[in-house]
């Protein structure tokens, strides 16, 4: 008599949210894993062109057309022609976590040749403890098999919230441009066995390709910013939401792990449409990390909402003078914020809200 089969984790708290411009074959590796969950599918690029979705799925699919009806004017901090698009999905989402992954990751192996569910190790990151403000040299104690080693003070045992968890990736590893072209040939194979929560303080290149997050303790902060179609700049919408992320979890004491699980990331991108993507990013990074290193937030900054307008605020101070962009983006950041309020209204606002603006396409 065969065992009848557990319910997923968080079935029906999760959705997983996927950027693409081309048909989603890649779904059929993970349908022993991705099939219980609701899947939100954000098309990039020409919103006449069918997408088509293996079937069986429970999916939501929502083109530019469906952006520009449901956020009008706000569509513009929406990126187009670029994976940043995917933020839309963490938006309409109403779910408490997101997990959000490339068309290009496939299902990875472990050392012992067994299919890794990355889904369920980053379900497992984000439901026990962080550890930020100490590090413990045994990495994640929560795990099965660790612990805090000696030394580590009980009274910080409890750990704090994890609102990310951040996983890696096994063959292409996500190299910048210039790595890429210097390195054509590298390919990562070596597996750690290891989740480590990233320190306080401490910044971090966050990707976007293989990540989960708590959308009730970090959503508004996971904005890709600009980028793609008519802006100067690409390939760095997810660590300029890493960045963004990681100064208010600091300030409002969150947790972002980093380690398994591992993904196949199969195909290398263009490096040299990248370096055109990247240049001035490169050049901008030696001031924009430095700004983020020293951002602090007052302490009347209690939701993410407000830390993050106060970012934004901060990137039009700070930044601008690098580059015009800057302003553009910051302005961004706050249309972005009165969006994300308008589609997940609290309290009085609820009773406002009135969605008639579905995605274009859904499936059961």
């Amino acid at each position: 008599m065969a065992a009848t089969p557990s319910t997923p984790l968080l079935k029906d708290e999760l959705d997983i949210v996927i950027p693409t411009i081309r048909n989603l074959d890649f779904l059929e590796m993970w349908r022993p894993f991705f099939q219980p969950y609701h899947l939100i599918i954000v098309q990039d690029g020409d919103p006449s062109k069918t997408i088509k979705v293996p079937e069986g799925f429970d999916y939501e699919l929502y083109n530019r057309n469906d952006i520009n009806r449901i956020l009008g004017p706000k569509a513009s901090c929406i990126s187009f022609k670029d994976s940043a698009c995917r933020c839309f999905g963490y938006m309409v989402s109403k779910k408490k976590y997101i997990y959000t992954i490339d068309d290009d990751c496939f299902v990875a192996k472990d050392p012992s040749g067994k299919d890794i569910n990355a889904l369920e190790q980053h379900i497992k990151n984000l439901l026990c403890p962080s550890t930020p403000h100490f590090f413990n040299t045994l990495y994640d104690p929560y795990r099965e098999g660790a612990d805090f080693v000696r030394g580590y003070p009980f009274s910080m045992r409890e750990g704090a919230p994890t609102a990310v968890s951040h996983g890696l990736w096994l063959n292409i590893p996500d190299y910048d441009a210039p790595t890429q072209l210097v390195k054509p040939h590298e390919r990562n194979t070596r597996y750690v066995d290891a989740v480590l929560t990233i320190p306080k303080g401490t910044l971090f290149p966050m990707c976007g390709m293989n990540l989960a997050f708590d959308r009730d303790l970090i959503g508004p902060a996971m904005y890709f910013g600009l980028m793609g179609d008519g802006q100067p700049i690409g390939r760095y919408d997810d660590m300029w939401a890493g960045w963004c992320t990681k100064v208010i979890c600091d300030h409002l004491g969150l947790g972002i792990k980093t380690g398994l699980p591992y993904i196949w990331h199969s195909k290398a991108s263009n490096p040299f449409v990248n370096l055109k993507k990247e240049y001035n990013g490169i050049f901008w990074q030696e001031e924009i990390i430095p700004f983020f290193q020293a951002a602090t937030l007052p302490k009347e900054c209690k939701t993410v909402q407000q830390c993050y307008l106060e970012l934004a605020k901060q990137v039009k101070e700070k930044l601008s003078k690098i580059d015009p962009y800057f302003t553009k983006l910051g302005d961004a950041m706050v249309t972005w914020i009165e969006a994300w309020d308008e589609l997940n209204p609290t309290g009085e606002n609820l009773a406002k809200l009135s969605i008639a603006d579905g995605p274009s396409k859904t499936k059961k």
